[in-house]
């Protein structure tokens, strides 16, 4: 009997340090090779192949591999006729969707999309560029960029559609940035008669189902600490809990345990006046996932 696989391709480039953290924290073991297109994955019954994230819905679309990640923006570019299986909001530094803004040198004196009329804009973004100036009523020459299109301001070009998260490259190049193009964020995507097969659309589920729990856990954790019964309501009032935190009886019938998931950058301050309340013995610890 053959064996089931699904294909599964995931970003090459600037994505690709996430996404396979990002698969570390959902259970799955990725060992990726500068030699080699084709990572090892500790699941039998996926195939993870890498493309560059601007091919990636084609890919998929044409039924090269079964489903595969790529941003929103791409998706678009490409016009590609996919299933849309799941949002995962994380790019190359932040949980966050990204940018694709129009932006201009400095002195250049331009502050709005319509002193662009009649100039050249350059991009990866071809085909949205074009969308969004049409939509705006101007006229402008979009013409496609290679890479490095922070630098085509230098050499003659009147403005650059580019993908950001910070804007520091943008700064650092001396653009500033006049209006937002469109926002993307991560997608898990399928081939559309993949997603027909109950096996490959359970497995692709499956899958969604770990990557959501790990992108859930960013930037929380669990926290646990030791309180007299007395002081557990006031204790219990002070936590941001996601539902309720739960609370079991210890050894001591007089004591009980406190466990919750509180956001990271609440634990500095939440400590001490759970301590001031009445709570100690505090555990902190680090989340994979968050399931419900």
């Amino acid at each position: 009997m053959n064996k089931k696989i699904l294909k599964l391709g995931l970003p090459k480039g600037s994505l690709q340090e996430s996404t396979v953290r990002l698969f570390g924290k959902a259970g799955y073991k990725i060992e990726t090779s500068s030699r080699s297109y084709f990572p090892d994955i500790d699941d039998e019954n996926i195939e993870v192949i890498l493309f560059r994230a601007q091919e990636m819905s084609r890919y998929v679309e044409d039924g090269i591999i079964d489903c595969g990640i790529t941003g929103n923006d791409w998706i678009e570019e490409n016009k590609s006729d996919v299933k849309r299986i799941a949002e995962l909001v994380y790019a190359k530094r932040s949980m966050k969707p990204v940018r694709w803004v129009l932006a201009v040198p400095k002195d250049s004196g331009v502050k709005s999309v319509k002193q662009l009329e009649g100039k050249k804009i350059a991009t990866e973004l071809v085909r949205v560029t074009k969308a969004y100036l049409k939509a705006k009523g101007v006229k402008a020459e979009v013409e496609f960029s290679w890479g490095a299109t922070e630098v085509k301001p230098k050499i003659g070009i009147d403005a650059i559609v580019e993908v950001t998260e910070t804007g520091n490259s943008l700064r650092a190049n001396d653009l500033k940035i006049i209006e937002t193009v469109c926002e993307s964020t991560t997608q898990l995507i399928m081939n559309k008669k993949a997603w027909q097969d109950p096996w490959k659309k359970d497995k692709a589920e499956e899958i969604t189902l770990l990557l959501k729990g790990a992108i859930l856990a960013e930037g929380k954790v669990g926290l646990k600490m030791n309180a007299r019964k007395e002081d557990a309501k006031r204790i219990i009032s002070i936590l941001p809990a996601m539902k309720t935190p739960t609370v079991s009886r210890l050894f001591d019938e007089d004591w009980v345990d406190i466990e919750t998931v509180i956001d990271e950058d609440d634990v500095k301050r939440l400590i001490p006046e759970l301590r001031k309340a009445g709570a100690q013995g505090f555990i902190e610890y680090p989340l994979n996932k968050v399931i419900y």
